[in-house]
């Protein structure tokens, strides 16, 4: 079993490499996040953009698992399903979900709205669709999962919706009463579609396969610097994003874990509030932005962009036991004289290689510079092709992390993959 996950704050296209990878296996698995997390994918000139579905469901007769720890809004996941649909991607038999992930309520997204509202300028900047107070419930042993559907869920659903009111009552929240009963509507519907689906105990289904001998990759969303435990608390996620993930967000033992695929961008990006030392505020980063169409795939946010950050990207290579990295979006820095990548952190005149505690506070970024490589690499199919200034920047990075490169991604289709070793 084999983990692919983000290393960065997210969005480093994890999407398009499961897609490029998931030939080499028999079944794709989603092990956590929730509907926040947009994954695109573009090839044989159509784009899609999926947000619970796993990547691999566009690769043939691949079996593809959503996990335990996964968090689905059902009216997103019909729409989801639907536009799969007309496009001619039938999923039924080939979507498995587990009866164990958690339900995110309408009620969910009104919690979301309202805490965001109570942090005023404080606030973390997240999607509002409902992920973080569906963790909440998870938590605190009041959540809905998908298994309930089943049994006596009408009652339970109730009961979870008038908790959540009262709640919102007591934040002064207002609640528009016809506004929620449309959303409900859309939001039973999706419960319908949901049964229409083999929902399994996918710890059982999952452990089966494992003894079979087949081959498994399991799918992260957003990325290290977002997870719950590591990541740069309080602007992170809900739900684990490292590789110990796979194991809580599957019911996987570690030991089954096999190689560890990190993927990161050939310079740095964030969504919402939060820490980011290397962020550029000028014409550079703006360019980052453009030539990498840096916008949230399913929010449409524009995302801060910066130059690399090694330091947070070697502790990501630590936490994650990475054995293989990805780079993707080298072609975006093809028209940059300079790339400079961050190596170290000055803080109160001191260097340091480690993360701290709190990257919030004041720090400057200690930058290496190297040459640009000043050239289209787009059209490029193989290593062989690679300026040598853009091979300068691999080896240079190989040996910062630790860790060798096994693919470069020069584009946004499946095919411009380049794999190294």
């Amino acid at each position: 079993m084999d983990v692919l996950l983000g290393l960065q704050w997210g969005d480093e296209g994890k999407g398009k490499v499961v897609d490029v990878l998931t030939p080499n296996y028999e079944l794709v698995c989603r092990f956590q996040g929730g509907p926040n997390a947009g994954h695109t994918l573009e090839f044989e000139g159509h784009k899609y953009i999926l947000r619970s579905i796993p990547s691999g469901i566009f690769q043939g007769d691949k079996i593809n698992v959503v996990g335990n720890g996964v968090v689905i809004d059902p009216a997103l996941f019909k729409g989801e399903i639907d536009q799969l649909a007309k496009s001619g991607h039938q999923l039924t038999g080939r979507l498995l979900i587990s009866k164990k992930a958690h339900l995110i309520l309408p009620t969910h997204r009104l919690l979301d709205a309202a805490n965001e509202a109570a942090k005023g300028q404080g606030k973390i900047g997240t999607t509002g669709k409902g992920i973080g107070p569906t963790y909440t419930d998870k938590v605190s042993r009041n959540g809905l999962r998908v298994g309930d559907i089943l049994n006596d869920f009408d009652r339970k659903y109730k009961e979870a919706t008038s908790r959540h009111l009262t709640t919102l009552k007591q934040m002064n929240f207002s609640v528009d009463s016809a506004e929620l009963a449309k959303i409900e509507k859309e939001w039973f519907e999706g419960i319908d579609c949901l049964k229409k689906f083999k929902l399994i105990d996918s710890e059982h289904f999952l452990n089966k396969n494992i003894r079979e001998g087949k081959k498994i990759l399991c799918e992260g969303a957003q990325g290290t610097m977002l997870d719950i435990d590591f990541g740069s608390y309080p602007f992170v996620t809900s739900s684990n994003t490292v590789c110990a993930g796979a194991c809580t967000g599957l019911g996987v033992a570690p030991r089954h874990i096999g190689r560890v695929f990190g993927i990161f961008k050939a310079y740095c990006t964030r969504v919402g509030s939060g820490p980011f030392p290397t962020e550029l505020f000028d014409d550079e980063g703006k360019l980052m932005r453009d030539r990498g169409n840096e916008y949230g795939s399913v929010t449409g946010r524009p995302r801060r962009c910066g130059w690399i950050d090694l330091v947070a990207l070697r502790y990501a290579v630590m936490i994650d036991g990475v054995t293989d990295l990805i780079m993707m979006k080298s072609d975006v820095l093809d028209s940059f004289d300079t790339i400079k990548a961050c190596v170290a952190y000055k803080i109160d005149g001191k260097e340091t290689e480690d993360l701290p505690f709190d990257i919030q506070g004041e720090m400057e970024p200690v930058l290496a510079e190297l040459p640009g490589w000043k050239t289209d690499m787009t059209k490029m199919q193989s290593e062989d092709e690679f300026p040598e200034e853009f091979n300068q920047y691999l080896s240079f990075l190989e040996e910062e992390l630790g860790v060798r490169i096994k693919y470069v991604s020069v584009g946004p289709d499946r095919a411009q993959t380049i794999e190294r070793y």
